[in-house]
């Protein structure tokens, strides 16, 4: 704990020297700033200024990232210590709470909550697209698609065959709705924060920007579509998928329920109010995009754990289908997509300096590696 207070004193030290990081971060904070202004035009040229949603991720966010998440690398860092150090553990920490390493940690959480307002952006944006669009034009193309596509049979029939039991979907819904989540929010803060994860750090930061943009944004607004849980509400078609949404209904008690949440959306947008992570979109899917991302440059670092991400890809487009969150291509072109954006940033971006050595953990060999677990 020691360590830990010293810190605080350093806290002038540490101060000047992450600015050179955050300066050479300002491609990023420029992004986010355009991106806002872009959003904010948007919305009040369609007459939607009152969905905005900055305010409602401020506590959440900074909750998360300036607490939660810092928590438990302190605490990683730690248990390493322990576990791998005798005799050297004191040096290790001091390593661990150097300066430069507390500086570089630092510049990642300005860039974190600075993405607090890209986030707020993209949920603005996101509750307008419908008044943009006039409602939601693309869901029966797009179901129909789908069906064309799965041999004329709407693909959660085919999982409802094989799959159709309330343990699978208990485990699916909190894959989706929790563990998702803390992956790839853990996957940021790890690449933001970590000298481990320094050479990829722009690269994947604009990559993730650019998946909530073009595929949660651009794609979503341009064909948009509710998906299958709210086909009925916006075709008048209640038949279609109206088992699938009755058997879902079985988990409606459980606090990781999908329709639980998809009621919440739906409440939201008929009453056209902002909330937390609110919109409705189905095509593409971000889920997947990020999923994407991650397992894409997780195989940087190793193949076989990329296959394993890759696995775990296919397994959140079909979650996406059997809880009627998406239709089977939203998942198709999102990974397409995500695929193509991350090949242009690999043309387009140069990898960043290495970290001094000062900033590295003495557990770690290769400071080039990122892990970014999906």
């Amino acid at each position: 704990m020691k360590d830990i207070s010293l810190a605080f004193y350093k806290l002038p030290m540490i101060l000047r020297a992450a600015a050179p990081v955050v300066r050479r971060d300002s491609a990023l904070y420029l992004c986010i700033v355009i991106y806002t202004l872009a959003g904010l035009v948007f919305l009040n040229a369609i007459g939607a200024a009152d969905l905005e949603a900055y305010s409602i991720y401020f506590g959440r966010w900074t909750f998360l990232n300036c607490l939660i998440l810092p928590t438990f690398a302190i605490l990683i860092d730690f248990l390493v210590i322990v576990r791998r150090f005798d005799s050297r553990r004191r040096l290790a920490a001091r390593r661990i709470f150097s300066t430069s390493r507390l500086a570089y940690s630092f510049s990642g959480l300005c860039l974190l909550m600075a993405l607090m307002i890209f986030q707020g952006t993209f949920t603005s944006v996101k509750n307008g697209m419908p008044i943009w669009q006039g409602g939601f034009p693309f869901d029966v193309a797009q179901a129909n698609i789908d069906a064309f596509l799965h041999f004329g049979t709407d693909p959660w029939r085919w999982l409802y065959a094989v799959a159709e039991n309330d343990l699978v979907r208990a485990v699916v819904e909190w894959n989706y709705n929790v563990f998702w989540f803390l992956l790839n929010f853990g996957a940021l803060f790890f690449v933001a924060t970590s000298p481990m994860a320094a050479s990829v750090r722009t690269r994947y930061l604009a990559c993730f920007m650019a998946v909530w943009i073009i595929v949660g944004n651009v794609l979503a607004a341009l064909f948009l579509s509710a998906g299958p849980a709210f086909y009925g509400a916006v075709t008048g078609d209640v038949a279609r998928f109206g088992e699938q949404l009755a058997f879902l209904a079985h988990g409606a008690v459980s606090r990781n329920s999908a329709v639980t949440y998809q009621q919440y959306l739906w409440s939201l947008h008929e009453a056209r109010q902002a909330g937390f992570a609110s919109g409705i979109s189905a095509f593409p899917s971000v889920h997947v995009g990020l999923a994407m991302l991650n397992a894409l440059f997780l195989r940087e670092y190793d193949r076989r754990l990329g296959a394993l991400a890759l696995l775990y890809v296919a397994f959140v487009a079909v979650s996406s289908v059997y809880l009627a969150w998406h239709y089977a291509i939203d998942g198709y072109v999102s990974a397409a997509v995500t695929l193509v954006v991350y090949a242009v940033a690999r043309k387009l971006i140069p990898a960043d300096p290495r970290p001094a050595p000062d900033m590295q953990t003495a557990t770690v060999n290769r400071p080039e590696a990122v892990v970014t677990a999906s």
